[in-house]
């Protein structure tokens, strides 16, 4: 697995009612959803990114109400990972859920730019600046989290173990 696009860059305690405000909860459509990303946060940001680019934050992204609207959100607007110094720790079961891939590396967090390009590899754990060729490691996906994400997040995941195993599902 492996992303690559450019960084939208925001900072410390992005909470999910700034991911997706409140006054859009009536709705768990992605396609909805992903038009209100950020809104609060950044006007334009549904207007400028492209499917692949990846945001970039600071402390406790996340943070907040439990909803599993924000990393939905997220993801159903294109973006391929979210690269921060830490996650608030419902945030990152609830993107792991749904096979929004997450990484925490506080180094590339601090040192990538606003607009950089940037590589993920998520077998190895591998961040590159396309532009400067910098490089910063963060801990890669156990092959587990790896067979969850392809699968397109726990529920497929599971469903397809079950049917494996001939148990239905």
């Amino acid at each position: 697995m492996k992303a690559e696009g450019r960084v939208f860059k925001y900072g410390d305690n992005v909470d999910t009612d700034v991911i997706i405000p409140a006054r859009y909860l009536n709705t768990s459509d992605s396609k909805e959803l992903a038009t209100h990303c950020l809104e609060d946060l950044d006007p334009t940001f549904v207007k400028r990114v492209q499917p692949g680019d990846l945001l970039v934050a600071g402390r406790n992204f996340g943070c907040g109400s439990s909803r599993e609207h924000a990393p939905l959100a997220i993801k159903a607007v294109g973006v391929s990972c979210v690269i921060a110094v830490s996650f608030a720790r419902i945030f990152f079961r609830n993107a792991l859920n749904i096979a929004l891939p997450i990484l925490e590396c506080p180094e590339a967090a601090a040192a990538l730019e606003e607009g950089a390009r940037v590589a993920v590899d998520f077998e190895t754990g591998v961040l590159t600046d396309r532009g400067t060729g910098r490089t910063w490691q963060a801990a890669p996906f156990p092959p587990f989290m790896r067979a969850l994400m392809a699968a397109g997040g726990l529920v497929p995941y599971t469903r397809e173990r079950l049917a494996r195993r001939g148990t239905g599902g």
